[in-house]
């Protein structure tokens, strides 16, 4: 690990709320990182936004109109970008593709995720709502390395959270969110030093 600053890639399609906690625990100094570059598959996320007003360089994605499928060319180009600003860790943040080769060749265990459940409990999309629809008395959030499959990658840190009694979707993902943006920023410092 080098002495300076770590250089962070963002990939995100929504909000970018994951992507605003990392900044402000760069800007708290809990985080030793620089966000170099955000990219999205969706050009009018509002992640985009969050990082033109900090100064941060953007790109959007072109997945070719598949609406889930990331294409391995896309997936190249940006591989080769990525190592042109020489980033060191990549964080997923409400990224909605699979990642796959190259960029998992380009960067083994240097891509990070964040899910808003418990792994491997509930993979997939809208885990907050399979957690309620199964039951389930606790769920959370988890920061795990990226693999070939889907939210399958080893589990750097996670955080609970309770299901309470009439628990709707709505207010239990704002719940989760709350914990994620405590666990992503700690999960990447953790995965820096492991570095």
């Amino acid at each position: 690990m080098r002495a300076m600053k770590i250089r962070l890639a963002i990939l995100g399609s929504g909000s970018g709320t994951n992507c605003q906690s990392i900044f402000q625990a760069i800007d708290d100094g809990r985080l030793n990182a620089e966000v170099v570059t955000v990219f999205s598959d969706n050009p009018d996320a509002y992640i985009l936004e969050r990082a033109k007003k900090r100064g941060v360089s953007t790109g959007i994605l072109d997945c070719r109109g598949y609406k889930n499928k990331f294409p391995e060319e896309v997936q190249e180009a940006l591989a080769r970008r990525l190592q042109e600003l020489d980033i060191d860790l990549i964080c997923l943040a409400g990224f909605m593709r699979l990642v796959k080769s190259p960029l998992l060749e380009t960067f083994p265990r240097r891509i990070l995720n964040i899910h808003p459940a418990l792994l491997p409990s509930f993979p997939g999309v809208e885990a907050w709502k399979q957690a309620l629809e199964a039951g389930a008395k606790q769920t959370g959030c988890t920061v795990h390395y990226v693999d070939a499959g889907m939210d399958t990658g080893e589990i750097i840190m996670q955080a609970f959270v309770p299901v309470l009694p009439g628990d709707t979707p709505e207010r239990l993902h704002a719940r989760i969110q709350v914990q994620e943006h405590i666990l992503y920023p700690a999960a990447i410092q953790s995965a820096l030093a492991r570095m």
